[in-house]
């Protein structure tokens, strides 16, 4: 058999002599003999497969440790590990993206001041839409708390989405120091999971979704259970502030399905989470700083679900107070046919 050295080796793999050290440490491409007197490597053409592959995956990102673990598997199981693993990687980055750009935006915060007695300008709309004959959304606003809730499961949806949106009004009398204000808010989300829960009479057991901003001066806490939405327009760009707990959108975190096809999928409205259902509520919760100019939109699917984001940018932006704004996005709901209810809460800080 015709051995290669390390060199000629590392040029036909594409990998460096060092790099083919570090492998042979590792146990993951040690080489086909070794000269017992100066030490130096050789490799069979057979290992140029193994090398390749080995190469590729680096550069892919895996680590040695799963490398050497598909490495050993057959060619099929082989690529369904590294399937598997992108999708681990995908969801990952997908979140500490998430930390990141809202870190980003908390350090730009750091650098504007106001006023700490800002009062949002606001207004809210409830609507039935064009096809239902009920409506379980709600929508609420005041000075520091901006709600919207969407009941689901039977006819105890409406008093469920409703119960929730009570449970944080208390928050609006609370004077606790803004570092308290997520603690405050985790423990309104668990008296308004308990609320939603005592909704429920025999085999009725409706559930809710929420997303609210309770306003503590400048700081802005947000809380978000199931597929309401809450979103910023600040300097132009329209952001989104929460995630949909939807069973859809979990499998866009894992790479299994683009936001088109979840767009199509006919399971989009199923929910993950929600209060009143499963265990113990998980709610997402964060600290955000109010500035000038900031307008925030709050709505349920009934609005997001058949309005493009194009759309809700443009009537929010070109709305000259939340009034107007929020009239301009129930026209767009019933354009499209409002095929459900329609909750929206749209507040300005004021310049």
């Amino acid at each position: 058999m015709r051995l290669l050295t390390i060199g000629a080796f590392a040029r036909a793999a594409r990998l460096t002599a060092k790099a083919l050290r570090v492998y042979d440490d590792c146990g993951l491409l040690p080489p086909a003999a070794v000269d017992p007197h100066s030490g130096y490597r050789y490799y069979a053409p057979e290992q140029l497969d193994r090398a390749r592959l080995i190469a590729a995956l680096r550069r892919a990102g895996m680590p040695l440790a799963e490398i050497r673990a598909v490495c050993g598997l057959p060619p099929d199981a082989a690529a369904e590990a590294l399937d598997a693993w992108w999708r681990r990687v995908s969801a990952d980055t997908l979140a500490r993206g998430r930390t990141v750009a809202l870190l980003v935006d908390q350090l730009t915060e750091r650098g504007t001041t106001m006023s700490g007695n800002t009062n949002f300008r606001y207004a809210a709309r409830c609507e039935t839409g064009a096809v239902r004959d009920s409506n379980e959304d709600t929508a609420y606003a005041s000075d520091t708390l901006l709600a919207v809730a969407d009941g689901v499961r039977g006819p105890g949806g409406a008093a469920a989405g409703a119960a929730a949106v009570d449970a944080l009004r208390s928050l609006e009398r609370a004077d606790a120091p803004a570092a308290d204000l997520l603690a405050a808010l985790a423990d309104a989300v668990s008296r308004a999971d308990r609320a939603v829960r005592a909704q429920g009479t025999g085999d009725d057991r409706p559930a809710s979704t929420l997303t609210a901003i309770v306003r503590q001066g400048t700081r802005l806490a947000v809380v978000h259970v199931g597929d309401t939405r809450a979103y910023l327009l600040r300097g132009g760009e329209l952001s989104r502030l929460t995630q949909d707990h939807t069973y859809v959108q979990t499998l866009v975190d894992q790479g299994r399905l683009t936001l088109a096809e979840a767009g199509a999928h006919p399971d989009r409205a199923l929910l993950a989470r929600a209060l009143g259902a499963g265990g113990e509520v998980e709610a997402d919760l964060a600290l955000r700083t109010a500035l000038p100019g900031d307008r925030y939109l709050l709505c349920s699917d009934g609005l997001s679900a058949v309005v493009e984001p194009g759309a809700l940018h443009t009537a929010l932006a070109e709305a000259d107070d939340p009034e107007t704004a929020v009239g301009r996005l129930v026209d767009l709901a019933y354009a499209a046919g409002a095929p459900d209810n329609v909750a929206c809460v749209v507040a300005d800080v004021p310049a």
